[in-house]
């Protein structure tokens, strides 16, 4: 893999990586917490209408859960926040709800930062309440905890006097992210009419649930498709945690790749992921492209996407109470 990181450094930008830096420190500890921030935020005042934000997040490693906060870092100045990483666990859900409702928020909307709307959206809803299928929370405070890709699984409903609501769209679904992947794809492009670009995302087991990642995800490639001439803009998931799936997308990945150069061009690599470049330095491994390994935070865009998913849902479900 090569990197060519000639990004334009705009004013604004640079402000705005300031003002990301300044609200990652409020943040403190949570960049290494491996579940749940517990960081210290502005308190809650009558003009939230006593209400707060749950921002669910994958999580990661140091550098993931860092980039992910340093994302959300300016809207603490907005609202009481807290940052829940973790694939909708329970017990994560349960730290954060506990420390906004200590803050006085009673109204709490849950924003799920992930790539699909569809991930572990009705279990969220168990966990939250607000649907059936999650038992009581267990008594005993050590009570074992399912596990998946090092991630404790707890399932069970919340303990909570507050009132919920769920975001339902992912970043997939988000039109700010076509900025995201513009802005990518420029900064690599050298020239654009003898280069191909493969968005590529992790991806679901199931096939019906995979078409719908592609096409959400190929409507946001579109404004790179609009913004430069590039010979061709693909979108690919690399279906990565199921072996028989993955082996068939990664044929098909490494020949796209492949045919750029044989073509006389070069590949640009742009991952459609929260963070960083997953697994896909070992999928390329011995083939030419270029890509700068980023991921869609941090960057403003997922910062407003996150401002405008929290305002939604306080303008509605919250808006008669």
């Amino acid at each position: 893999m090569t990197s060519d990181r000639r990004r334009p450094a705009s004013a604004s930008r640079m402000r705005g990586a300031l003002l990301a830096l300044a609200g990652a420190a409020m943040l403190g500890a949570c960049a290494s917490a491996p579940r749940a921030t517990d960081a210290a935020v502005l308190p809650a005042t009558a003009e939230t209408d006593e209400y707060g934000v749950l921002v669910m997040a994958h999580g990661g490693g140091d550098t993931w859960n860092s980039e992910v906060t340093q994302a959300l870092a300016p809207l603490q100045a907005e609202f009481p926040m807290r940052i829940a990483f973790g694939m909708a666990d329970a017990a994560s859900l349960q730290t954060g709800v506990d420390a906004l409702e200590r803050q006085g928020v009673k109204r709490i909307g849950v924003v799920r930062l992930f790539i699909s709307g569809e991930s572990w959206y009705q279990r969220t809803r168990q966990i939250l309440g607000l649907e059936p299928g999650a038992p009581p929370k267990p008594q005993a405070d050590d009570a074992a905890h399912a596990q998946h890709g090092g991630h404790s699984m707890a399932l069970w409903r919340l303990d909570s006097d507050a009132s919920f609501a769920v975001s339902r769209d992912g970043l997939a679904d988000a039109p700010e992210m076509g900025a995201v992947l513009v802005e990518r794809a420029r900064a690599l492009s050298r020239e654009p009419g003898q280069e191909d670009v493969l968005v590529l995302a992790h991806g679901p087991e199931d096939d019906a649930e995979n078409e719908r990642w592609l096409a959400r995800i190929d409507a946001r490639a579109n404004a790179v498709r609009e913004a430069l001439p590039f010979r061709r803009v693909q979108v690919m998931t690399l279906r990565e945690d199921w072996p028989d799936k993955r082996a068939a997308a990664t044929a098909r990945i490494r020949s796209y790749v492949q045919r750029a150069a044989s073509e006389g061009g070069r590949a640009i690599v742009i991952p459609f992921r929260v963070q960083g470049f997953g697994p896909y330095a070992e999928v390329l491994q011995g083939l030419e492209y270029v890509a700068d390994g980023r991921g869609l935070v941090p960057d403003t865009e997922v910062t407003a996407w996150v401002r405008r998913q929290a305002e939604t849902l306080r303008a509605g479900e919250f808006a008669g109470e």
